[in-house]
């Protein structure tokens, strides 16, 4: 039978099955060569908390969502068009999210009574009617892998281990796909080590394509043409990797090297794995035994002259707070990375959230400000890590950048910066032992000079107790501390002369300013363009700079009759926003460990603003 070829101009797919189904590995193949034929992308890795939940079971549910077309992508949907589930648990867990005639392709052989009992099923949803509203697609899966590798007397658990990858043949064959990048993947991820194993995944990642090609339960493929991106050179980044090239970049440009003090934590880990490989590029890496050797090492690395940085999430940034006071009253540059998840205590490990804002503002003992910046997509990370380094040097002070576990660990294309159109990170060391004193300070930025311990003349006192004006001696004088407190104060106040005014998405003025900080910016974006289009005058601002706020903010919200801020917290921006400028702001909240979707965001502008004026 002819097989029909479907274009489409975008299309979401949701992969799914237990945590040892390899559906992240999966996920990022097929995102990987989407990338490389020119598609815009984007992508939300779900992770299971547990380590190894027992198999089968809807604790171990595993999946990756990814959102791709040939028009501008902002989300990974908040609905898909398609559901690969593995297994009864995978199935129901995810199929919620799979929109009224939506596709599913299943494991049949996965839907055993064993299976359907981990579950929680008493019936069996491929035969109880209760996916009518869905087109099923039941494929052995499972059989047909072991068909495909009967030859090469492989264990039962190997060949169990190489299904993914005929789910993924398949989907390359439905969405004209090439395999040719993951086998060229699988023969360097296996084949110095063990040939065997990298024969078998090539074996069954084209057995699961040609099957689509051979069979006739599949009559349509489909095809989804490159976005029409701007011109440049552009790779598939993840937030996390794009945060530590920002970190090389910038202390390439600062003529500095980098150290890394970390301890490891979901979702933050990756920024030290992926430094850890730069030791070419002078990036030191250290894994510390806790949270506190790892920021207080980034400290003593920071008086010593390199461009300090130390990653965490939420707990361990809890765990900092001590240390994070030291950095300021030394008045040292320090970038601190928190990548948030979903708290209180150890909370959601591996889910998002941004609650960590206000601890990130105001979260320290004693009057110790902070300047505190957030990325807003995975290619973002860079540029925010990048600038929390340059204001840190600058300023000589932390640095806060916040991401988030939704942000980290979920990718985009991004296109490559040219290094000339980088700003540029000067850096001068103190070096006259004439003029030099440690809290003397420049009358522009109030950062105080940078000197190198071991410089001749330029000994000077360091700790955590109160410094006097200018000396930087220990004092206890009341006049004394009230002015270096101010003078901190100030200084991070000042930051907001540095940084651009805010911009607006939309028209600069009009009946609803919808603000967002941080992973919102897609769901945000995508409502907002969707209620405009329906007529409705709503225009949308997103924070980078959090503290302090740009200069230009209050005279935004004087032009606008309502202001709504969308966080994934119980409204912590919103507590910044009403303190600092009384104005009646209205939160719409949900901290549920996900993503804010785009549809729950239109439907609370609808609301304020009376319903669509176009009909």
């Amino acid at each position: 039978m002819a097989k029909q070829l479907k274009t489409l101009e975008e299309v979401t797919i949701r992969f799914a099955g237990d945590s040892g189904d390899g559906m992240q590995l999966t996920g990022t193949q097929f995102t990987n060569t989407v990338a490389a034929l020119g598609a815009d992308l984007a992508t939300f890795p779900d992770y299971p908390a547990e380590i190894r939940a027992p198999a089968g079971t809807k604790y171990g549910v595993s999946g990756f969502q990814i959102k791709f077309g040939s028009t501008d992508i902002l989300t990974p949907g908040d609905t898909c068009d398609v559901l690969v589930a593995m297994n009864p648990a995978a199935l129901v867990t995810n199929v919620k999210i799979l929109r009224d005639g939506g596709t599913i392709i299943v494991n049949e052989d996965a839907f055993n009574d064993k299976n359907l009992k981990l579950a929680n099923l008493s019936t069996n949803p491929l035969e109880d009617g209760s996916l009518a509203r869905f087109n099923v697609h039941r494929v052995a899966i499972t059989k047909m892998t072991a068909g495909a590798l009967a030859d090469m007397n492989l264990s039962t658990r190997m060949v169990d281990k190489t299904k993914n990858f005929f789910a993924l043949g398949l989907m390359y064959w439905m969405y004209n796909r090439p395999i040719d990048g993951s086998v060229k993947f699988i023969q360097e991820k296996f084949g110095k080590k063990d040939a065997e194993i990298a024969e078998a995944n090539v074996r069954v990642l084209k057995a699961g394509y040609n099957y689509g090609d051979t069979t006739e339960v599949f009559t349509t493929r489909y095809d989804v043409k490159a976005a029409h991106l701007p011109p440049g050179t552009y790779r598939n980044i993840m937030g996390n990797v794009a945060a530590a090239l920002g970190l090389i970049a910038a202390a390439k440009k600062a003529n500095l090297e980098l150290f890394l003090g970390s301890y490891p934590i979901t979702p933050a880990s990756d920024i030290l794995h992926e430094l850890s490989k730069f030791k070419e590029f002078g990036v030191k890496t250290f894994q510390a035994e806790d949270e506190i050797a790892a920021i207080t090492s980034a400290i003593g690395a920071s008086y010593a002259g390199a461009l300090a940085a130390t990653t965490t999430s939420g707990p361990g940034l809890a765990l900092k707070t001590e240390a994070m006071g030291l950095a300021v009253i030394l008045e040292l540059p320090l970038v601190i990375i928190n990548v948030q998840r979903g708290g209180p205590s150890t909370g959601l490990p591996t889910k998002t959230e941004q609650a960590d804002l206000l601890q990130a503002v105001v979260g320290r003992n004693g009057e110790a400000p902070m300047c505190v910046i957030s990325a807003s997509t995975p290619a973002d990370c860079f540029e925010v890590a990048y600038e929390a380094a340059r204001l840190a040097v600058k300023f000589m002070t932390p640095v806060i950048a916040l991401t988030d576990g939704y942000l980290g660990n979920g990718a985009e294309p991004w296109r490559i910066p040219k290094v000339s159109d980088l700003k540029d990170i000067p850096v001068t060391f103190a070096s006259d032992p004439k003029t030099f004193q440690p809290y003397a300070r420049d009358p522009k930025t109030l950062a105080r000079p940078w000197a190198i311990p071991g410089t001749p003349g330029l000994e000077h006192r360091i700790g955590g107790l109160e410094k006097a004006d200018i000396t930087g001696n220990i004092s206890y004088d009341p006049d004394n501390h009230h002015v270096m407190i101010k003078k901190r104060a100030a200084k991070i106040d000042g930051i907001a002369n540095d940084i651009p005014d805010q911009k607006i998405e939309g028209e600069p003025q009009g009946d609803l300013l919808v603000l967002g900080w941080g992973s919102t910016y897609g769901a945000i974006k995508s409502a907002v363009d969707a209620a405009r289009a329906d007529g409705l005058k709503v225009s949308h601002a997103h924070l980078r700079y959090i503290h302090p706020f740009p200069k230009n903010l209050g005279e935004i919200f004087g032009r606008f009759t309502h202001v709504l801020i969308p966080e994934i917290n119980n409204g912590q921006l919103i507590t910044l926003i009403r303190a600092k400028y009384l104005i009646p702001a209205i939160g719409f909240n949900m901290i549920k460990g996900l993503p804010l979707r785009a549809e729950e965001i239109e439907s609370k502008i609808e609301g304020i603003l009376g319903g669509k004026t176009n009909g």
